[in-house]
């Protein structure tokens, strides 16, 4: 089996581990090393997720099949909790076919996300130590939030629609993403937005919403009682 391209983000207090052409198959720990196994054993989950997509993906069983390509100097964010750091690969320009390709991973990333919510309904979810821990309509909300806020990331502005529910302005963010996406396939992203703001690649930007939709499917998934 080839080995896995991965790039590793380091900050301060924490590291991610990101498959790079994977998008969505990402975990932190508080080093390089913990990093990269919480990466493999979380293969698993990851493989469940792209099952049906038509996406070829073969479980690695310990980190020699993991190659570090690329490593970068972490910032605040990563030590938030979140990758910050853009690979090289996601620099490139889209076409068609890896479009397409990512779209599906995104799609199944949603789809993931929506069966653990799904599975969630009308159950308790633990609470953390000291009791604290978002509510599912709270993840729900913050992952919706979330998207809205990247979509700005590609230049694309979005305003949510009064008098419907989650699911609808769900489904409407969701739309907007792909819409949003297919803009950039056709016209390209400029490095800044009309005001100055900082945009994402098209690459990065699928990477970002999968590993937010899978980190809180996986968290939902860990929590239900």
């Amino acid at each position: 089996m080839n080995a896995i391209k991965v790039y590793v983000e380091t900050g301060q207090k924490r590291s991610f581990v990101s498959a790079v052409d994977l998008p969505g198959w990402c975990r932190s720990g508080r080093d390089e090393e913990t990093a990269l196994q919480a990466l493999i054993d979380y293969g698993p989950r990851y493989a469940q997720v792209l099952h049906g997509s038509g996406m070829d993906f073969r479980i690695p069983t310990d980190s020699s099949a993991l190659n570090v390509a690329e490593r970068h100097k972490g910032n605040a964010t990563t030590d938030f909790g979140a990758p910050d750091a853009i690979p090289e690969a996601d620099r490139e320009r889209l076409d068609r076919m890896e479009f397409e390709r990512l779209q599906a991973i995104l799609l199944a990333c949603w789809r993931a996300f929506d069966r653990a919510v799904g599975h969630a309904t009308g159950r308790e979810l633990r609470k953390g130590p000291r009791g604290g821990g978002r509510d599912l309509g709270k993840i729900i909300e913050h992952v919706l939030g979330a998207e809205q806020g990247y979509l700005a990331r590609l230049a694309w502005r979005y305003k949510r629609e009064g008098g419907i529910g989650p699911d609808d302005e769900l489904a409407r963010t969701r739309q907007a993403v792909l819409n949003a996406l297919e803009v950039a396939l056709h016209e390209g992203m400029p490095e800044r937005g009309p005001r100055g703001g900082v945009l994402w690649p098209a690459r990065y930007f699928v990477r970002r919403v999968a590993w937010h939709t899978l980190d809180h499917a996986w968290e939902i998934e860990d929590r239900i009682l």
